[in-house]
């Protein structure tokens, strides 16, 4: 059976298919789907543009029922979608159920944001006129997204959309459809009229490229690359569209002498290369000062002999398989390039065999690293740490803010001048103190500065800023 592409609540085929393989046994298909064609990204283009002013129309009781309606499913079928998940993507099957409870937690939020939508009414300044300042939906919006979080990314781009009143064309990676299809799958069925929510399998070069220059969509949401990233800003900016960026990091987790050990190994190894670092705000740069460096060092590299890497869905591994030949193949070039560049690799790196023929690697910590290497100015986004000495807190905040990326950062202190410094320094979107940098909650905002990130914040109540305009209107009774 082919899974086909969502036009106006209309399952169709595509010119040719595309196979969902299970990474940790390349045997298993997931399932086979269709690929869009030129022709039906400009049908479901039409199909959203048409949806667009009746669903803009609905009232937000109307616009919560159905964002309700689809997160109380995603939460019942929880097990199964995690599998499913897991399957396609890799990671832990425990981490594909709570990603797909994370996507639950978001559209029911913003099912509550659907009736709050912002507003003022005001004085003029002039005698006997009111002012009401009121968002308005911005109309079709295309979302695009990575496969590292197949559905909890795109939640939290489509639930805010369809929340205040925006209809979408959704382009998912090739690499993770099966999640994207039962995620729209679940929206049609809580009743989205015809139109107000498109899926489109297939090549960026296909169908994103079409997104950034219809004058159809009146703006693009995109996670993943800088060099994609600068593609869409581009393109949306020539037209006057807009346009919302998250384009990764490299991230910086600082480990202060003053540091409880366990806890900074726990946010390292959490942080590093759980969900096999393939997460946007890994700690792929672990910056280290002088006292606590060596026995910080020798704990990681012990606790990460503990780690288990195997099939997504056996009940005891801890890491999963990297998710593609491709990007198994860009760690291993990393690793080399690594250890041209005088790193030492002190623990892990290898191409691993399981039961099942799979992309399985070990995880790997290099020291005696500096800030200048590739390996700590660009993001690898897998199961690969660095390690960067430093004198003091002076120099590991420098050498913290000293990259082009800016998405999250940490500290690890038991000293509360330290954790308000690096609060406020840290020149990062995200901050964490005694925490891993990865891992963010599903209410407050996300994004970063400098290279990560582009446009407003998505997540949390600051999501309107994006998916909304912002209308004067003058009354004189």
């Amino acid at each position: 059976m082919v899974n086909g592409n969502l036009i106006a609540n209309e399952w169709v085929e595509g010119s040719m298919t595309v196979a969902d393989v299970n990474p940790s046994d390349l045997s298993d298909v997931v399932g086979e789907f269709a690929v869009a064609d030129e022709a039906q990204v400009d049908d479901a283009i039409a199909a959203a543009a048409a949806a667009a002013p009746g669903w803009a129309a609905t009232t937000p009781a109307e616009r919560f029922a159905v964002l309700e309606r689809v997160g109380l499913e995603l939460e019942s079928r929880a097990p199964e979608l995690g599998k499913q998940l897991s399957r396609e993507e890799g990671k832990p099957r425990a981490e594909g159920v709570g990603e797909v409870l994370r996507a639950s937690h978001l559209f029911r939020f913003f099912a509550g944001e659907a009736l709050r939508i912002p507003g003022e009414h005001l004085r003029s300044v002039r005698p006997g006129v009111d002012v009401d300042v009121v968002r308005e939906p911005l109309g079709v919006v295309g979302v695009i997204t990575p496969w590292n979080f197949p559905i909890a990314i795109p939640a939290w781009k489509i639930a805010p959309a369809l929340a205040y009143g925006c209809t979408v064309v959704f382009k998912p990676a090739e690499l993770v459809p099966a999640s994207a299809w039962s995620l729209v799958d679940i929206c049609v069925r809580a009743g989205l009229p015809a139109g107000a929510l498109n899926l489109l399998v297939g090549p960026g070069r296909v169908i994103g490229e079409r997104l950034l220059h219809d004058p159809r969509v009146s703006g693009v949401t995109f996670t993943g690359s800088q060099v994609v990233g600068a593609r869409v800003a581009g393109a949306l900016a020539a037209r006057f569209g807009k346009y919302q960026l998250e384009m990764g990091g490299k991230n910086p987790l600082v480990v202060l002498d003053d540091a409880d050990l366990e806890i900074a190994v726990d946010c390292a190894v959490q942080g590093a290369f759980f969900q096999t670092g393939q997460r946007c705000t890994a700690s792929s740069r672990l910056i280290v000062t002088d006292g606590i460096h060596d026995r910080f060092v020798d704990a990681v590299v012990e606790r990460m002999r503990t780690l288990r890497v195997g099939h997504a869905l056996a009940g005891d591994t801890d890491i999963g398989p990297v998710v593609s030949a491709d990007q198994l193949e860009q760690d291993l070039d990393y690793l080399s390039v690594g250890r041209d560049e005088g790193a030492d690799l002190v623990h892990g790196g290898a191409r691993l065999e399981r039961e099942t023929d799979g992309y399985f690697l070990e995880p790997a910590l290099f020291v005696s690293t500096s800030n200048e290497m590739r390996v700590n100015r660009e993001e690898i986004f897998g199961p690969i740490a660095t390690v960067v000495r430093a004198a003091d807190a002076d120099q590991a905040l420098a050498l913290a803010n000293d990259t082009e990326f800016g998405l999250s950062a940490g500290v690890c202190t038991t000293s509360l001048a330290h954790a308000a410094r690096f609060r406020d320094q840290l020149q990062a979107g995200i901050v964490t103190v005694n925490l891993p940098t990865a891992g963010v909650d599903f209410h407050v905002p996300f994004g970063g500065t400098k290279g990560s990130s582009s446009g407003s914040r998505e997540q949390g109540r600051y999501a309107v800023e994006f998916f909304t305009t912002v209308k004067t209107a003058y009354v004189r009774p």
